[in-house]
């Protein structure tokens, strides 16, 4: 088990279809963790009024990680009505463009209470091959600072990046600006369909602010393997 200093930074990832296993996490890592993220698995066969379902198994905060990347109108209303589900922070693809992410800054700026916006800069499953057949010639710690600048300049209130790019973009972006780390595996883990990895320890001491974590902490709580 992980240290309470280092559960106290983790993000559950509730990537799972069925509500009832997501609930049951919830209620074996709320006093624990700091917040639980719903994905595509959970959000699409359950819609947003999961949020509620979770609050009430005890999840105080929701990471919504829907990537949303669409033209700025689109991104826009979908980011108002998350809003409204009361989530804690929630993503954006960067590569959707400035005017993207300023509409969706700009759709929640005025709420008593918004979340928190997260732009994704380069998925923990590409490397640098990946990114070339994509007809991106730079390295993936390249293009995760050139994103993670233009979100900082769009006024989002921080990043998704792997541990190989935390201590980049802590040397260039100010200390307020958030990053959130996937990737995270425990010591001797398989790295599954993530290429760009490190431990816990490893995320937290070269500077992320919260680390989402999934199938590394739960696969041994699943009785159903």
């Amino acid at each position: 088990m992980l240290p309470d200093s280092v559960l106290s930074r983790v993000i559950v990832a509730l990537d799972t279809p069925n509500i009832g296993q997501a609930c049951d996490w919830v209620q074996q890592y709320r006093d624990k963790v700091y917040a639980f993220k719903v994905g595509s698995i959970l959000a699409v066969g359950h819609g947003l009024p999961i949020a509620h379902t979770l609050r009430e198994a005890g999840a105080e905060r929701i990471f919504l990680d829907l990537k949303f990347h669409d033209i700025p109108h689109v991104v826009a209303e979908a980011v108002r009505q998350a809003a409204a589900f009361g989530v804690w922070m929630l993503t954006l693809h960067v590569a959707g463009g400035q005017a993207m992410l300023e509409a969706a800054r700009a759709a929640v700026a005025n709420l008593p209470t918004r979340p928190l916006l997260m732009g994704v800069t380069v998925l923990t499953s590409l490397d640098a091959a990946a990114l070339r057949r994509l007809g991106i010639p730079r390295s993936p710690r390249a293009q995760v600072l050139r994103l993670a600048q233009l979100a900082h300049q769009a006024g989002l209130d921080g990043v998704v990046a792997s541990p190989h790019e935390v201590r980049l973009l802590r040397r260039h972006l100010p200390p307020s600006f958030l990053i959130v780390t996937p990737g995270v595996r425990l010591a001797g883990d398989a790295p599954n369909d993530q290429k760009r990895i490190a431990t816990p320890e490893q995320a937290l001491r070269w500077g992320a602010n919260y680390l989402v974590m999934g199938r590394s902490l739960l696969q041994p709580l699943d009785t159903n393997k």
